[in-house]
């Protein structure tokens, strides 16, 4: 006797293919453009089934990023507080490129617009990731690679705000050399000072 489907397989099956297809389409055709309706296309369901699970387009993509960036962009602990700020910063650049087509800098327009989806940006997406930063600065500083007194707000918008900054204004997002420069500048204002240096 075959046995019937699996309902709860089922349904991840469709949520992770909606979330795929949210991601994919915003790639190739630029946030702005992507519908509920091409994604129930891209990933084989009805419309109905999408709005079972997330109120708009926003809190689809929201979600894929959520559950991407926790893949992509940890914040790993090396040891070397630069490497390691330069493989966190770098992987955020690479969810906001390119600015035109990434996921991350739509959403952020849109949230402009939507202050109940700004909510759910900062709090789904934006700050348990200040909390991982926190937490790696925290190490740094037990570590004696910062300032025990550093401030860790004023740390976080010193090392992050330039690349938004770059994305609103269309500067361009860094490259690996102003990367290396910005977070030498940023450790550097940071660091505690050497013994017997004036």
């Amino acid at each position: 006797m075959t046995k019937p489907p699996n309902p709860q397989r089922r349904s991840q099956k469709s949520h992770d293919a909606i979330l795929t297809a949210a991601l994919d389409l915003c790639g190739e055709e630029g946030y702005g453009r992507v519908t509920i309706e091409g994604i129930a296309a891209r990933a084989g369901v009805s419309k109905k089934t999408i709005y079972r699970w997330w109120p708009s387009k926003g809190a689809v993509v929201l979600e894929a990023l959520h559950e991407a960036a926790d893949i992509s962009a940890p914040h790993p602990d090396t040891g070397d507080l630069a490497t390691d700020m330069r493989t966190q910063l770098a992987a955020v650049i690479g969810f906001l490129s390119p600015p035109s087509h990434a996921p991350l800098a739509g959403l952020i327009a849109d949230a402009l617009r939507d202050p109940e989806l700004a909510d759910h940006v900062r709090e789904r997406l934006i700050r348990p990731r200040i909390e991982e930063f926190e937490q790696r600065m925290r190490r740094a500083q037990e570590q004696g690679q910062l300032h025990p007194d550093a401030n860790l707000d004023v740390a976080l918008d010193l090392f992050y705000g330039p690349l938004y900054h770059r994305l609103v204004f269309h500067l361009g997002l860094p490259e690996p050399e102003y990367l290396d420069t910005l977070i030498d500048h940023v450790i550097r204002a940071l660091t505690p000072p050497q013994r017997g240096s004036t």
